[in-house]
Order: C-alpha cells, then sequence, then structure tokens
C-alpha cells in the first residue's frame, strides 16, 4: 500500500515550511498527517504533524514559528507583537503519549509497542550548536538549519532509540492510518434517514391540526384525503380535544389492527383527554350487550348478513336504550369508507343529542376494499386534505396514479421503488427474499412489514391461531417482522413493506387493494407480482413508475 498526500492541508505561515520538507522527503510508503487531535482524560490535544517513517518509526511534531528562545527558566515567542510564555516540549510529550495510547487500544492495532517520539521544531529558529536542556537535549529539536534534512533526522532520533521495539513497517503505517480514521463509526444507516424523515413528517401533521382549530364551531365534519395525508393522526387528535373539553367521545373504526393502533396511542393520553370508547365498531355493539356473531374471517351469506345487516338492527336498538350517560356527545370515525350504510344508525342513536350531536368522518374512497357503500345518512361539512405527509416522495410518487385526485408530496427524500418481477405463484417467496435484503441493508424487523394482496403469509396464518388481539399484538414487537394483509393494514403503516401481489386474478377491488398497499411504505418499498397483472389493475401510468417494461 502506497500512501501518499494528496492536497494541502490549512496550515500557518509557521507550519508550511515543515510540511513542505515533509512531502518533499518523505518515503512513498511514509504517512504524514497535520493537525491531528486526541483526547485523554486529561485535556485535549493536538499534534501539529504525525509522521511515520518505514522502517524506522512514528514521531510527533510540534511546531513552534516565528522568534522563540529560551530565557533559562522557560521557552519565551512573539506572537502578534507580545511576548508569550511557551511549552513546546511538555506539549510535544503529552500530546504524544496520548496519541499512543489512543492507537495501542485500538483493536486493530497487532503492532505492540514500537518507536514512538517527539520532536520540536523551529522552522525560523537557529540554536546554538551547544544547546540542551535536561527535557530536551539538542538531538530532538529540528531548527531552520536542520529542515533540508528534516526526515532523515527524525529517522535518526528514532532508529537510536536504545529500545528492544521493532521498526515500523509498511503493514504497520497501514494500520496507523486505519486507527487514526476512528472506530465504530455511524454509518451510513437506513434507520437514521427513516426517523429523520419521520421526524419531519411529524412535524408536518401536527402542524396540519390546525384544521381542527378552523372547524372548532362546525359540529358535522368529513375530512377527506389520500394515503399519507395524516387522516388517522386528525381523528385521533379531534377526539382527544373534545375528550380534554369534557365531551363523551367514542373513537370507532372497522378493522382490528387500526383499532389496536388506536387503543394503544390513546392508552398513553392523560385520563381526562382519553375517549369513553376507543376501537372497532362491532365491538361497541357487544359493550351494549350485542352478541359476538360468527367468525367474520369465513365470509359467506350468512356471515355477512350478521355483520352488515341483523347486527347493526341489534345495534341500534340497544343504542336507542342507552342510559344518557353512557351516550356519546360526539362519535369521530377513522377509515369510514369501510362502513357500511346500516352502521350508522347505532353512532346517531347512541349520541346524546341526535340533531346537533358531533359527527367527524375521516375517509378515503381510494381505500374502499369492502364491496360496502354506506355513508352518513346526515350532511356534514367536506374538507379535502391533499398533501401528502408521510411517505417519501418516490413512494407517494408512485402510487399516484392510484389516487383520485392529485396530491402535493411534502414527504422526505428515500429511495426508489423497487419492483420484483415473478409469477403470483412465486411472489411469496420473492416477498421473503427481499425481507432477508433489507435486513441485511441495516432496517430493524420492527422497521418492516410483508403485506399480502391474496392468500395470507404462512407466518399470518400461523400468529392468528391465537386470536387477532395475541396476533396484533406482533404489530408492536420490535423484533419481529409483521406479516399482514392489505385489508388490515389501512391506516397502518411500517418504514420498510414488501407488497405481495399474489390475487388469483383481477376482482371488483383489486386496484383498491394495490392501492392500500403501496401506500403503507413511509420509506422504502418493495412490490412483488406478474408485471403483466398490476398493468392490468394498476394502468400502464403505474406500470410506468414501477419501472415495469
Amino acid at each position: 500500500m502506497t500512501i501518499t498526500v494528496t492536497e494541502t492541508p490549512r496550515l500557518n505561515s509557521s507550519e508550511r515550511s515543515t510540511w513542505q520538507a515533509l512531502v518533499a522527503q518523505l518515503g512513498p510508503n511514509d504517512l504524514v498527517v497535520p493537525g491531528q487531535r486526541v483526547t485523554d482524560h486529561l485535556k485535549d490535544h493536538e499534534v501539529d504533524f504525525v509522521v511515520a517513517i518505514e522502517g524506522a518509526g512514528i514521531v510527533c511534531l510540534e511546531v513552534k514559528g516565528g522568534e522563540v528562545w529560551h530565557d533559562g527558566e522557560g521557552w519565551r515567542q512573539i506572537r502578534g507583537g507580545r511576548e508569550h510564555e511557551i511549552e513546546p516540549v511538555r506539549q510535544a510529550r503529552e500530546a504524544c503519549y496520548a496519541l499512543r495510547d489512543f492507537i495501542e487500544k485500538d483493536p486493530r492495532w497487532t503492532q505492540g509497542r514500537l518507536r514512538w517520539d517527539h520532536v520540536i521544531v523551529l522552522p525560523h529558529t537557529e540554536l546554538p550548536d551547544d544547546f540542551d536542556l535536561s527535557e530536551c537535549p539538542r538531538w530532538k529539536v529540528i531548527d531552520r538549519t536542520d529542515l533540508p534534512n528534516l526526515v532523515d533526522r527524525l529517522r535518526e532520533v528514532l532508529v537510536r532509540q536504545e529500545l528492544d521495539r521493532p521498526l515500523l513497517t509498511q503493514h504497520g503505517i497501514t494500520q496507523l492510518a486505519t486507527a487514526l480514521s476512528g472506530r465504530g463509526l455511524p454509518q451510513r444507516d437506513v434507520v437514521a434517514r427513516a426517523l429523520a424523515n419521520e421526524d419531519a413528517a411529524d412535524a408536518l401533521t401536527e402542524h396540519q391540526a390546525v384544521i381542527l382549530d378552523a372547524v372548532r364551531l362546525l359540529p358535522r365534519v368529513e375530512v377527506r384525503g389520500g394515503a399519507g395525508s395524516g387522516k388517522t393522526f386528525l381523528a385521533m387528535e379531534q377526539a382527544r380535544r373534545l375528550a380534554q373539553r369534557g365531551q363523551r367521545v367514542a373513537l370507532v373504526c372497522y378493522s382490528h389492527g387500526l383499532a389496536s393502533y388506536l387503543e394503544r396511542i390513546a392508552a398513553t393520553w392523560p385520563g381526562r383527554q382519553q375517549p369513553a370508547y376507543v376501537g372497532e365498531f362491532h365491538d361497541l355493539g357487544k359493550k351494549w350487550g350485542a352478541p359476538a356473531g360468527p367468525d367474520e374471517a369465513l365470509r359467506n351469506e350468512d356471515t355477512v348478513q350478521f355483520w352488515e345487516h341483523d347486527l347493526p338492527l341489534q345495534m341500534a336498538d340497544l343504542a336507542a336504550q342507552l342510559e344518557p350517560g353512557h351516550r356519546f356527545d360526539a362519535v369521530v370515525v377513522d377509515e369510514a369508507q369501510d362502513f357500511a350504510d346500516a352502521w350508522w344508525d347505532p353512532l346517531l342513536a347512541a349520541l346524546k343529542d341526535p340533531v346537533e350531536g358531533g359527527i367527524y368522518v375521516f375517509s378515503d374512497e381510494g381505500q374502499r376494499v369492502f364491496n360496502r357503500y354506506g355513508s352518513p345518512p346526515v350532511p356534514l361539512v367536506p374538507l379535502i386534505l391533499d398533501h401528502n405527509l408521510r411517505n417519501t416522495r418516490q413512494i407517494a410518487n408512485a402510487f399516484q396514479p392510484l389516487v383520485d385526485s392529485p396530491m402535493k408530496f411534502l414527504g422526505g427524500e428515500g429511495p426508489a421503488v423497487t419492483f420484483m418481477p415473478c409469477s403470483r405463484d412465486e411472489a411469496m417467496d420473492v416477498g421473503d427474499d427481499q425481507i432477508d435484503l433489507l435486513l441485511d441493508d441495516g432496517w430493524r424487523p420492527g422497521d418492516i412489514a410483508l403485506l399480502t394482496t391474496g392468500s395470507r403469509h404462512p407466518e399470518q396464518t400461523e400468529r392468528q391461531k391465537d386470536g387477532h388481539k395475541v396476533y396484533w399484538d406482533t404489530f408492536w414487537d420490535i423484533d419481529q417482522v409483521f406479516y399482514g394483509h392489505v385489508l388490515g393494514f389501512k391506516g397502518l403503516e411500517r418504514s420498510a413493506v414488501v407488497v405481495v401481489v399474489n390475487e388469483e386474478g383481477k376482482f371488483e377491488r383489486s386496484r383498491e387493494r394495490l392501492y392500500v398497499g403501496l401506500s403503507r411504505a413511509r420509506e422504502q418499498l418493495v412490490v412483488c407480482g406478474d408485471p403483466d397483472f398490476i398493468r392490468e389493475v394498476g394502468g400502464p401510468d403505474l406500470a410506468r413508475r414501477l419501472n415495469i417494461v
């Protein structure tokens, strides 16, 4: 390895002549490092020049330019037109020992104790021939007459040490350069970038809460916005603000996953800010005495009839019988596009004032992934969110063709979206391989989710055996990758998401499922699937943005 000097460092006028002499005289494998700082428990030190000479050792130079002399008691120097007391020998000695200690503690240093020394350089001063100090003999000082032979003098100082220590080799110089570059340094980190983007998005989202100030006097509002626009944050914030004002509030959604998220977040708020109810619409009915019903995952005519018609009718009857203290001043509904028509009746019936009671709805028609077309049966003041705050610009740009209306991208910068072409049958295995690559890139398991659009991943199926609550607890497990389905992940997000497009064929809601999947990643998105299927479902513009040829 040849170590060469590639550019002139920033030096003062006193150091420049020393630097020029070193560069001109050092060998091709030698090393010179100007202005090397080192800190120990005693103080901060600076070595003007660290010089490593192959076949000799390592010497630390302390340069004192201008008019320098010794008055019999101490060293003196004229600096800025005034006389100053200086201690170059002590400076050089302490800095050398501190640097030697730092190098030898580096686990990559395998050279043991080599030949180290410290030398004073006085580039403008000529010493008398008989100069000598007990702490600094003549051979440890380089004056202006010695500069033409500077490196030879330094080599002599090192080689003439009467110590049984090895001479510095080229390998040792390489290790010295490595150690001087530091150890345990923070590398480019995908998590650090993601956290920075997340902090910026949080600030933008919180700023967007001024919308709630604007509608403070409006009791019935619908907030519409695409993925990444901060709807869920606003829904939670509205529920929190209403509760803080003393209102009895219900914060309601449809899916298990989003309900789990809302419950966890609301539980961290002070008691007086917590809504009276946070959770799934159907669980609210159970609190009133409605039956648990069949397993909703086993969708057939009977289960659809129960969940979308029979249960809402029972809930409406139960709500009508609620005592005033169990009714709500306001209802906040997140992901309201999931609601069927019949589900609104129980919520209206549960209000203390069915006519003026608060109804705050947050929805995204583009994420209507269920065959339900319900809408509140009362007039609401519409507000539109047209800014994407949560996704990186690369991700937001990728799924823009699936959004009903254009959005402004305010998210941070991130990596390009990755598309992995494969057949439907291969998509799951390809997705698993991509999880491994994300982990290799530095993502933590808790940063990653794999979402399917068709059949569930075997890991999800296994985790769901213990019930919905246990399964959704894994969403919060920082030591596990989360495995889910796009139907249950609306309103949720992960820093890195692998979307496995594995539906058996295109059907009525394929486009919406694809939209939900692509919009769940905040920072890094990988899509695995059949290019022809994605082009058919998402259209040519989406295919182009995913680099599908």
